[in-house]
């Protein structure tokens, strides 16, 4: 599975449970990823404003679905 396809999972797994929070150990868990890989999924996902993390340091989605998905239209249009 290349990251994208990670990435893409994580994300589908975060619109599907829209009240789905974890903390780093539960997710690398989750989708059974090493520290390292789901740290740099984990990171992408916040950065480009899909993943909120809350000071107690779970991971949620962001409150706002649109933007969500236009930073991944932009992503996806700029690899074409």
């Amino acid at each position: 599975m290349t990251m994208e396809d990670l990435i893409q999972r994580v994300r589908g797994e975060f619109r599907e449970m829209p009240g789905l929070r974890l903390t780093f150990a539960q997710a690398c868990r989750l989708w059974q990823l090493d520290p390292a890989t789901c740290g740099v999924v984990l990171q992408r996902l916040t950065r480009d404003g899909l993943l909120l993390r809350t000071r107690q340091g779970h991971y949620i989605a962001a409150p706002h679905a649109r933007p969500l998905d236009a930073a991944l239209d932009r992503r996806e249009r700029a690899a074409s």
